[in-house]
């Protein structure tokens, strides 16, 4: 009991907002923590599925079709292509949530605190593309530059799972710039995802989907703040992109952008309504109809003072980290291992993704970040030293999820597709635990933090 008595006594109580930023983070991180976990057991179940006697069960089972719609024209497609084109259309739709509320009122909305890890986001992904492009060009297969975009990704959830590990280890500035490196690092690769995985251009059902869109912007425009006209929109949307060529899920991120971000009730607003609505139940106590008018009322003020954007990212999170991208690493993850392993390691895919995500992503984020502080573009957190940088730029090479996913529209359907998947995995788990490595042994940067730690400990 003594130690919590010491740790209040060396370190003051944060002011208010200090303190909602920093529990928001914890909390986040929590979250994401747990997700991570998750999706590693569902990875590790994936692969010894494929590579059991089992397997042609596992393979089978994501290639049933399943049949949606009615006719003349339903949808068919493989279980596997319902988890990749449709379910994870609502993670790409929480991140274009996270992406709006950051841009709007987070830490993307200050163009000086945002350059130092949008900078960094940039060398992380450009190196790394770099890096798979010129193993591509020594080995003499320019017919696999296609997958440039694979070790380009960085997956949020995996990151600040193992960043979370370190617990105050990890200064609240470090967590911090992980997830905004890491949102804009999403930006980026929707953008390849939308630009570079497009199929063949249907202009037709392009414009539909986007007239669809605009009538979502008009909505918000409006103050509607039911969810049911956005999710509605969003599945007319999601069938015209669809059929556009342009990769479905940039439906989830267009309809994210669509949603109100603003209250329609402030805070001084909405309590002060609520006081007259719970005086009114007050004076008429006895009466039920006061009562149930009282509690509905109540209920649509409480919805109005919290935008729309916040509780659909709150009601959705748990969903899309707990259920959807699991799922997808169980349909995804699944590679059999076969042959030599010699060939595996020196097949060029494979290297390219493995040096893209170990090297181009640490010595990436390093490199720019820092020459965004020498060229005066940007200002490096004081509490954060340039080995923090180094060591989360160790975590930024867990691809996962997103490099998954682009490593499936690089290559649909060819066997090329494991050797990207085995780079993908094996780069992770080197880049996560040589994160975690290098960030415990770094430790915290002040003096303050240190004396903090040690009362705890």
């Amino acid at each position: 009991m003594a130690a919590p008595i010491h740790r209040h006594a060396h370190a003051p109580p944060l002011p208010r907002p200090l303190r909602y930023i920093v529990s928001s983070f914890q909390r986040f991180a929590e979250l994401e923590a747990s997700s991570g976990l998750l999706m590693l057991l569902a990875a590790v179940v994936a692969l010894l599925w494929a590579n059991s006697p089992w397997k042609e069960a596992y393979h089978h089972l994501w290639e049933t079709e399943l049949v949606v719609g009615i006719e003349p024209s339903p949808l068919a497609l493989p279980l596997e292509g319902w988890i990749n084109d449709a379910l994870m259309t609502f993670f790409f739709f929480v991140v274009g949530l996270e992406i709006k509320r950051e841009v709007t009122v987070g830490e993307l909305s200050s163009p000086r605190r945002v350059m130092f890890p949008l900078m960094a986001a940039v060398g992380g992904m450009a190196l790394p593309a770099l890096i798979y492009v010129s193993v591509m060009v020594w080995a003499g297969t320019p017919q696999f530059l296609r997958g440039w975009g694979i070790p380009v990704a960085t997956d949020i959830a995996f990151a600040l799972g193992v960043l979370a590990l370190l617990g105050r280890r990890a200064p609240t500035a470090l967590k911090i710039f992980l997830t905004t490196l890491a949102i804009a690092d999403d930006i980026g690769g929707i953008l390849i995802i939308a630009v570079f995985y497009t199929a063949e251009l249907n202009l037709t059902w392009l414009a539909i989907g986007l007239g669809i869109f605009l009538l979502a912007l008009l909505l918000s425009r409006l103050h509607v703040y039911s969810p049911l006209p956005y999710f509605v929109l969003g599945v007319l949307v999601w069938w015209a992109i669809f059929h556009s060529g342009v990769h479905a899920t940039i439906s989830g991120v267009l309809m994210a952008f669509a949603i109100p971000v603003r209250r329609f009730l402030d805070r001084e607003d909405f309590i002060a309504r609520s006081q007259r609505v719970l005086r009114e139940m007050h004076e008429n106590i006895k009466s039920n109809d006061v009562y149930r008018a009282g509690l509905s009322t109540l209920e649509w003020l409480a919805e109005r003072a919290q935008s729309p954007l916040q509780r659909l990212e709150t009601e959705l999170h748990p969903w899309v980290a707990f259920l959807i991208v699991p799922l997808f690493a169980l349909a995804n993850a699944g590679v059999t291992v076969e042959g030599n392993p010699r060939e595996t390691l020196n097949h060029p895919v494979f290297l390219g993704v493995f040096l893209g995500l170990v090297l181009g992503k640490p010595f990436g984020i390093l490199l720019t970040s820092w020459l965004s502080v020498k060229l005066r573009l940007a200002d490096k957190p004081s509490t954060l030293g340039w080995r923090h940088i180094f060591g989360v730029g160790w975590l930024a090479g867990i691809g996962f999820t997103v490099a998954l996913f682009i490593a499936n529209l690089a290559f649909p359907g060819q066997d090329v597709l494991d050797y990207a998947k085995l780079g993908i995995l094996a780069a992770s788990a080197i880049a996560g635990v040589t994160g975690y490595v290098l960030l415990f042994s770094f430790g915290l940067r002040t003096p303050e933090d240190e004396t903090a730690l040690s009362h705890e400990e």
